[in-house]
């Protein structure tokens, strides 16, 4: 059998991640490894793509600069996989603080509120905790008691012009409810 053209599929990954069509794109940087195993090109294409399932902004903005880094300098290669490697340890440094492996993921598109609590007293840092939370994921409020309790949490933190958006994002879900009231007068005297 002959060897396949380095060339041609690369070109055609690329194309492929190019146009979102990242599943593709792996299978074909995955041919190109079966017969070229130590090409950087194709081992960088793999985990672009599989950041791409993800996030298809986060997968083109990296797969753009590497374009980029690549006529300009001869170690883009060595300088992308530090920056691949550096984005992967965050990524397992938040799941691991998180404790969301995934025989314990109680929730498909987030966290519920206590892992959110526990990661909120884990960090020590109300506001960090909690933009590290809303940047990786979203927390699911199962009730009305830990909708307060995160609202509450918010306002007492000094987050009231966000306190005030998931306010208003319910008003109608707790029609006439007066602990939500109640919130909307914490949240004034705090102003």
């Amino acid at each position: 059998m002959a060897k396949i053209s380095l060339d041609t599929f690369l070109a055609r990954a690329e194309e492929l991640f190019t146009l979102g069509k990242y599943e593709n794109a792996l299978t074909t940087y995955g041919l190109l490894l079966k017969e070229y195993p130590s090409h950087s090109d194709a081992q960088i294409g793999v985990y672009l793509c599989d950041i791409g399932m993800e996030s298809a902004e986060e997968a083109q903005a990296l797969f753009d600069y590497y374009q980029i880094i690549k006529s300009e300098q001869e170690d883009a290669g060595e300088v992308m996989v530090k920056i691949l490697s550096s984005l992967d340890s965050d990524k397992n440094e938040i799941t691991k603080l998180l404790k969301l492996d995934g025989d314990k993921l109680e929730y498909k598109d987030g966290i519920g509120y206590e892992e959110f609590l526990e990661f909120i007293e884990e960090r020590g840092d109300f506001k960090r905790a909690f933009e590290d939370v809303m940047f990786s994921t979203k927390v699911i409020l199962k009730n009305k008691e830990e909708y307060i309790s995160f609202i509450t949490a918010l306002i007492e933190k000094g987050q009231q012009e966000l306190a005030l958006q998931f306010l208003d994002s319910v008003g109608n879900a707790f029609e006439n409810d007066q602990d939500i009231y109640a919130l909307y007068h914490k949240l004034k005297e705090k102003k």
